[in-house]
């Protein structure tokens, strides 16, 4: 099982957050490039590579629609806790 933990230090919006180390990092898992994501969540390069690069924000739908094409791949996204940062992780086949 892979997992990665990413402790950031600025604060966290609730709801379906996604933060450019989360977007790094399921992309990782699935081996997508910038470019496949874009595709799959049908928002612009741009977007991915902005907000990956903390060049800007992304807004709710870009964000939305990110973060359900990385689920649909297959990734996991864990919450940040009192002792870990917000993670990915691929979700169990079974």
């Amino acid at each position: 099982m892979s997992y990665i933990d990413l402790w950031i230090s600025r604060p966290i919006w609730c709801g379906m957050s996604l933060t450019p180390e989360q977007c790094r990092a399921a992309r990782a898992l699935l081996t997508w490039t910038q470019d496949d994501l874009a595709t799959r969540a049908e928002v612009s390069r741009s977007t991915v590579r902005g907000f990956e690069n903390g060049q800007h924000e992304l807004h709710r739908a870009s964000a939305a629609a990110i973060r359900r094409a990385l689920e649909d791949g297959g990734v996991l996204f864990i919450n940040a806790d009192a002792d870990h940062g917000p993670g990915v992780r691929m979700a169990e086949h079974g």
